[in-house]
């Protein structure tokens, strides 16, 4: 990280850390459109089941992911104030952090998987594939949450390329595990859409190892001597971190939520084709959505940084060249999904029935990933701020308060069916950027106050 002077120089740096977080955050949504689209090849009960286990896992990975985000703007104000004596400290504190968060998830998995899927009242297949889906995944979770703390770690000061480089490696290690478990190639037992949770939990295993060997590695990274110097926990920095990091990782839950939610009801309510159906057309979207998403990842690391030297006016120009960006790329992005809805429907099946369904949920897509990208790059702008509690309040009214409610309303009281809850996804992204919107315009003018 350095500091810039003109708008060019923000593009290029901007764009230095961009395209590697970009490439990182395909791969690790790539794991996901592998075990979907191998599982869909197994068989659409297979497709199904990954669909409900997926749907589980996603709001559980990305908000307590979330909480460990905090990592990236802590480390950012670390480095722009020139306190790099402070960081070692906080990334250990973080690890410890990201151990005891990995046992919750896995000991309420336990307790609540068995029951949750019970009141799914899923055919028996379906269910039993998504319960064996969501154990395989369980072997990966201590180091899939260490290996991230490591990850925020490398980005926040610049490093974007690593994590992209260990994530290019893995990524055909995890398809390949995927082809022996799911089809049971190689004499290994064929499992299905089960094989696909156990290949991406021995992933995570792969990815937490190469992320250690980097500390070790590299020398600008060496130098902070991460495991050389061991410290004991401690509850106040543990306390330091969440109260940045519970507010973020509960933000990006309730938006990752209600696609699971979604998910969860058309699953109840609708038939295998449909869930089928839906599970591609999202699994896919979601693909794109990779892109504001990594924007919002890299406003974060360098908003962060700006605001830690103090200069407020590089900040807010990074904010609104991120945004606009954002915005041009997913546009063009939307055209294209528009065009190819239909191959792309095919990669996830061959039953006619469910092409045609998932080419409809496509055109619903197109509209919510505009809104989706504006929330994102909003919200990534707002985290650099180190301001997570508003917006979090600020999520939760529009995803739960707003957009369900209405989503549901328009699947049973009109004649959208399904659609209906897509629509009402549109209105709850779109009500959080409008929100979002409203915030930062707000700290914008009360930093430009304090300036002046």
């Amino acid at each position: 990280m350095y500091p810039t002077h003109s708008l060019l120089e923000k593009i290029k740096l901007y764009s230095i850390i961009l395209w590697p977080i970009l490439v990182t955050q395909i791969s690790y949504h790539a794991m996901n459109v592998i075990d979907t689209m191998m599982s869909g090849r197994a068989g659409t009960t297979d497709l199904a089941g990954v669909a409900v286990g997926s749907s589980l896992w996603a709001p559980i990975l990305t908000g307590f992911n979330g909480i460990l985000m905090a990592v990236t703007p802590i480390i950012g104000h670390l480095l722009g104030k020139g306190e790099k004596q402070e960081i070692s400290r906080s990334v250990l504190q973080a690890l410890y952090l990201s151990v005891v968060l990995a046992v919750v998830v896995y000991v309420a998995g336990v307790l609540f998987l068995p029951s949750i899927l019970s009141l799914m009242q899923l055919e028996a297949e379906v269910a039993y594939i998504a319960k064996h889906y969501l154990i395989g995944l369980s072997i990966g979770l201590v180091p899939l949450f260490a290996s991230n703390v490591l990850r925020f770690f490398f980005d926040a000061q610049g490093y974007t390329r690593i994590t992209m480089v260990i994530l290019l490696i893995t990524l055909p290690i995890s398809a390949f595990l995927n082809y022996l478990l799911i089809f049971g190639s190689f004499g290994f037992p064929r499992l299905g859409g089960i094989g696909a949770g156990y290949a991406t939990g021995l992933t995570y295993w792969i990815i937490f190892g190469l992320s250690l060997l980097m500390t070790k590695r590299i020398p600008s990274i060496r130098a902070y001597r991460l495991f050389s110097h061991w410290i004991r926990p401690s509850l106040s920095a543990w306390k330091a971190q969440l109260a940045l990091g519970l507010p973020m990782g509960l933000s990006i839950f309730f938006e990752a939520s209600i696609f699971s939610f979604v998910t969860l009801l058309v699953s109840r309510m609708f038939t295998t084709d449909i869930i089928a159906a839906h599970q591609a057309a999202l699994n896919f979207s979601s693909l794109l959505f990779m892109i504001p998403l990594s924007m919002s990842m890299a406003l974060t690391i360098v908003v962060a940084y700006e605001m830690g030297a103090g200069r407020v006016k590089d900040a807010k120009q990074y904010s609104w060249m991120g945004i606009a960006l954002s915005m041009l790329i997913i546009t063009i992005a939307s055209v294209f999904l528009y065009f190819l809805r239909e191959p792309v429907a095919y990669l996830y099946t061959d039953h006619p029935d469910v092409v045609a369904l998932a080419m409809s949920f496509f055109l619903f897509a197109i509209f919510y990933q505009l809104s989706d990208a504006a929330q994102a790059t909003l919200q990534g702008v707002l985290r650099g701020y180190k301001d997570a509690t508003v917006p979090f309040v600020i999520a939760l009214i529009s995803y739960w308060g707003i957009g369900i409610p209405s989503g549901y309303w328009l699947a049973t009281q009109t004649n959208l069916g399904p659609f209906g809850f897509w629509i009402g996804i549109i209105i709850g992204l779109t009500s959080a950027a409008i929100g979002f919107w409203i915030r930062l315009y707000y700290i914008n003018r009360r930093f430009s106050s304090l300036r002046s």
